[in-house]
């Protein structure tokens, strides 16, 4: 990822603003506010604005006055009864804005999540820069057999070579059409004085979806969480999860009890049906259980036997 020298002159001036405020900070956040975290290639995060912290969830969740419990060690006992119970309003008390540099067909699959306030980079108004996103020797797999929305093995020798430069001659190649169509190159440069150019919303269209466009994201905390409870997980898409990791690391740094306890119950922690229950009392009894005696499908049975280790129990 490279910023150009205004881009670094702007997080530099934002960052060098001393601001006066009564209300809660984040001192490890403040830390990385505007810095550009470097994501794939050519994109970024970047944190802009925050709302709250750890005590304005105990204090929204007790409805009481001034910063909560002066006891950390009680506001984390609540914290983890909150997230244990899926009681979600208190988290919602806690905002954070984002600014995100990403490859459009990644910025397709997020707002998916539509819990979100979101502004795109117009590219109505502005021409997108000249970055594609092309994916890395190790990241570039072929399509899993067994899964239709996941990846198996690593393409590799010539055909990675073929599929690579098939990327990059193609976002390369519309580009320039891209150009050649708005008579204007990305610098703002005219290409023929002679010439009008199309309009941008109608160029656009012929761009490559590894292109980069931007936006801000400005979220609550309890749908941060629900957005980094799939995306950080290891089944989601290499692309995503790299933002998605990076997103970790700043809740880690804002709300760390809330970090710790979505860690708990959310990312490490699993949910089990009522027949997968009774299969676990059955294996904690020592009595025996078949798949076909559960109740419960092939593919049930299978993540509970992985979640809980518990595959040399299995009765055939």
């Amino acid at each position: 990822m490279k910023l150009t020298k205004e881009q670094l002159k702007e997080i530099k001036d934002q960052q060098s603003h001393q601001n006066s405020t009564k209300r809660v900070t984040a001192p490890e956040l403040e830390k990385i506010l505007y810095e550009a975290m470097p994501a794939l290639d050519h994109g970024f995060v970047r944190v802009i604005d925050y709302m709250g912290d750890d005590t304005s969830i105990v204090q929204s969740a007790r409805v009481s006055y001034g910063k909560g419990t002066k006891k950390v060690s009680t506001d984390s006992g609540l914290i983890k009864y909150l997230m244990r119970h899926w009681h979600s309003t208190p988290f919602e008390m806690c905002e954070i804005k984002y600014h995100v540099k990403l490859p459009i067909f990644i910025a397709r699959q997020w707002i998916r999540h539509r819990t979100a306030n979101v502004n795109e980079y117009s590219a109505r108004y502005s021409i997108l820069d000249k970055e594609f996103y092309l994916p890395t020797a190790e990241n570039l797999a072929a399509q899993s057999l067994n899964n239709r929305q996941g990846r198996g093995d690593v393409i590799e020798g010539d055909q990675a070579k073929q599929v690579l430069e098939l990327l990059k001659n193609d976002a390369e190649r519309t580009y320039d059409n891209y150009e050649i169509m708005l008579n204007e190159r990305f610098d703002g440069s005219i290409i023929n004085e002679n010439k009008k150019g199309l309009a941008r919303e109608l160029a656009r269209m012929n761009l490559t979806l590894n292109t980069y466009t931007q936006w801000y994201w400005k979220t609550d905390l309890l749908n941060l969480m629900n957005f980094l409870r799939l995306r950080a997980d290891s089944h989601a898409q290499y692309e995503i999860r790299v933002y998605a990791d990076i997103m970790l690391d700043t809740l880690k740094r804002w709300v760390p009890i809330t970090y710790e306890a979505f860690l708990d119950y959310r990312v490490a922690g699993t949910e089990v049906s009522a027949k997968g229950k009774i299969v676990l009392q059955k294996f904690i009894n020592n009595e025996n259980i078949s798949m076909e005696d559960s109740g419960l499908s092939k593919r049930e049975w299978n993540e509970l036997m992985d979640a809980f280790n518990l595959k040399d129990k299995i009765i055939k």
